[in-house]
């Protein structure tokens, strides 16, 4: 990285790099940088402030852009891939990055999906019933098949994602 400065160590001026992460209080009052996306990250940033997400146990392998249903597994919260084929796996979150199991997954539960192809640009986006994980502009229709919003498109690639209460098709 080329972010440097001087800082002034005891009298002594020294070159310092810019950070662009934060492991915690052992880097305050450290200088940070922007990212490779001209961003801070969300590390550098006060609680509070940036997406609201969560480190996640994954019960199962999840691909970058999956819808994830967060269930309870002997007291431990789990992500698996939200499926609007059957009841019980509603879409809470998705996943920015891929993921195999078992390990955590840092589900985001508000904000821009931005792993998806192919949506139309202004098109409402529900949970698919043939693809779990996945997104569809056709609203499920069979009996037992789950309709839920799931956000609207935003670009080619990505969501603004808001999930509505599910609705398990008669």
């Amino acid at each position: 990285m080329a972010n440097k400065y001087l800082k002034n160590n005891a009298g002594v001026l020294t070159e310092e790099e810019a950070i662009q992460t934060s492991a915690g209080a052992g880097d305050a009052g450290k200088i940070p940088a922007l990212d490779s996306a001209g961003r801070l990250d969300s590390t550098v940033m006060p609680v509070g402030i940036g997406a609201d997400t969560a480190s996640v146990a994954t019960s199962e392998n999840l691909a970058a852009g999956d819808i994830v249903d967060i269930y309870d597994v002997t007291g431990t919260p789990t992500a698996r891939k939200a499926d609007g084929s059957t009841a019980g796996k509603y879409a809470t979150g998705f996943v920015l990055v891929a993921t195999t199991s078992p390990g955590n997954a840092l589900v985001y539960f508000e904000g821009q999906n931005n792993q998806l192809t192919g949506l139309t640009p202004g098109a409402r986006m529900y949970l698919s019933a043939t693809t779990p994980g996945a997104v569809t502009a056709a609203a499920p229709t069979g009996v037992g098949q789950v309709v839920q919003y799931v956000g609207r498109a935003i670009s080619a690639t990505a969501i603004a994602f808001e999930p509505a209460q599910p609705i398990v098709l008669a």
